[in-house]
């Protein structure tokens, strides 16, 4: 398997969309490096986007978070999150009552507004029930798994509403060899338990990058999707999502794949990346 250098292949585009955890971050902070290509994209006057699956919190959050690590150049308007997409739905669907949810306070930011009242379901009472016009599962955290999931699925046996999972990852590295259960995963077995199918938003379907690439529109006029590459560390979200779009792609192998399971995960997928990179870091040496 031949990798190439990642700001060999930079040249041939004009708008990077990078996905976030395994790519510019993991379980240890920042990639080291990310700093320098980030800034090497500024300097060149190359636009780059955040594509990603984290509906735990608001954009402004997710950058704020960003800048406590150091990447000031990442603005809430530079971040595309599945979120985004569930709280278009929940605006065009929902017009009142209760949404209930799983995940931390700052997720039910992709809910709240006003007539709809964000309810945890940890919080969410019997007698509440009734009035419960969805179902949003945002993050992995911010509840009791035991009471959190038993009430997500005796809610779903009672009531015919939508279901929706803001983030499809299954699973999230914890360390180099250790992954953890995503909230996608729990939407897997919650579906297996009701019978039940969750809406789904986030890569690899397609209407993540479809709003993606209406916002890089608004800025670049007859941008072709040639001019753009999307740069992600898992095939079966960023890579399929991106070639399923029409996008260029760069699998980097700094999150989900390791070196040498790399080839093998390829072939068996079928789904193979345009380049290979063993990182998103600019090497200027």
């Amino acid at each position: 398997m031949q990798t190439v250098s990642f700001k060999s292949i930079l040249s041939q585009y004009k708008v990077i969309f990078f996905d976030a955890y395994g790519v510019l971050k993991n379980y240890k902070g920042l990639i080291p490096g990310i700093e320098q290509t980030l800034a090497w994209l500024d300097a060149q006057k190359k636009a780059y986007y955040i594509i990603t699956n984290d509906a735990s919190r608001s954009p402004q959050l997710l950058s704020q978070s960003y800048h406590n690590a150091g990447l000031k150049m990442i603005t809430p308007e530079r971040i595309v999150s599945s979120g985004m997409l569930a709280k278009e739905f929940l605006e065009l669907k929902v017009k009142d009552g209760i949404v209930a949810y799983l995940g931390t306070k700052e997720s039910a930011y992709y809910i709240e507004r006003p007539g709809v009242e964000a309810v945890s379901l940890c919080k969410l009472s019997t007698a509440d029930m009734d009035k419960v016009n969805a179902l949003v599962l945002l993050d992995d955290e911010g509840f009791d798994w035991f009471d959190g999931l038993n009430k997500a699925v005796n809610l779903l046996r009672r009531k015919t509403i939508p279901a929706i999972v803001a983030n499809p990852d299954g699973a999230y590295p914890v360390s180099k060899q250790d992954v953890g259960i995503a909230i996608g995963g729990i939407s897997w077995m919650i579906e297996k338990i009701t019978g039940r199918k969750f809406i789904r938003f986030g890569k690899p379907d397609s209407q993540i990058f479809m709003l993606a690439w209406d916002i890089v529109q608004g800025h670049f006029p007859g941008l072709s999707k040639r001019d753009v590459l999307m740069v992600g560390d898992t095939l079966h979200t960023d890579i399929l999502g991106g070639n399923k779009f029409g996008l260029d792609t760069a699998l980097v192998l700094t999150g989900n794949i390791l070196t040498e399971d790399a080839e093998t995960r390829i072939i068996s997928s079928g789904i193979a990346p345009t380049h290979i990179c063993e990182s998103a870091v600019v090497d200027f040496h």
